[in-house]
């Protein structure tokens, strides 16, 4: 694939969104064709999906297939085709996520996510970012930005203790793919936080 697969990720609050924004229109103005999405959707099946993951109780394991099969149905109609394009896919999370929200916030079983993922991210090769930025942000913090912001859902409700659970996930995700992984301080101005993530496309000649 000739394109370029980047993922935003973060615990809720962590601001990823307005970034995302920003970099889809740095790629643009650098003439780049970029396709910005986001999970779990992307696709008509997939945000129906997403409404049922959002907003119906179910345990770990539903949560985690139909994650997946949004996942599927996204790469298969919209990344993998824009990627063989020659497209900047944006994607405001992915697989990552599920091993922080399923794995470590739910308590579901990592290795399970593990052969998922390999089934549903399986082509030529795994599909996987060519880098992931990731929004690290303390759950304190990030509970006190969204109190009050809008009316949440399931998983913005979640107690505090989930989002300590769901940001040591992404700890664990990072640490093992180093490399993918960029980790930038989000307990910061917007401003400061948007010049670290332009100094991490920019270190990698990405923009």
């Amino acid at each position: 694939m000739s394109g370029t697969f980047i993922s935003f990720e973060g615990i809720d609050g962590a601001g990823k969104s307005t970034h995302i924004q920003r970099l889809a229109q740095a790629f643009s103005a650098k003439g780049r064709v970029v396709t910005l999405t986001r999970e779990p959707g992307g696709t008509p099946l997939a945000e129906k999906l997403r409404s049922i993951v959002l907003d119906d109780p179910m345990d770990a394991m539903t949560e985690a297939l139909l994650v997946f099969a949004a996942r599927r149905d996204h790469l298969m109609n919209v990344i993998s085709p824009a990627l063989q394009r020659g497209e900047v896919v944006l994607c405001d999370r992915f697989t990552d996520a599920t091993f922080a929200y399923q794995g470590a916030g739910r308590g579901f079983d990592w290795e399970v996510l593990h052969t998922l993922e390999h089934w549903v991210q399986h082509g030529p090769d795994l599909v996987q970012p060519e880098l992931t930025v990731w929004f690290d942000l303390h759950a304190a913090v990030a509970a006190k930005r969204l109190s009050g912001a809008r009316l949440p859902d399931k998983f913005e409700a979640q107690p505090l203790v989930f989002f300590e659970r769901v940001a040591h996930g992404y700890l664990r995700r990072c640490e093992a793919a180093p490399d993918r992984f960029a980790r930038i301080d989000a307990d910061q101005t917007p401003e400061q936080v948007w010049a670290d993530v332009l100094a991490v496309f920019m270190a990698r000649g990405m923009l």
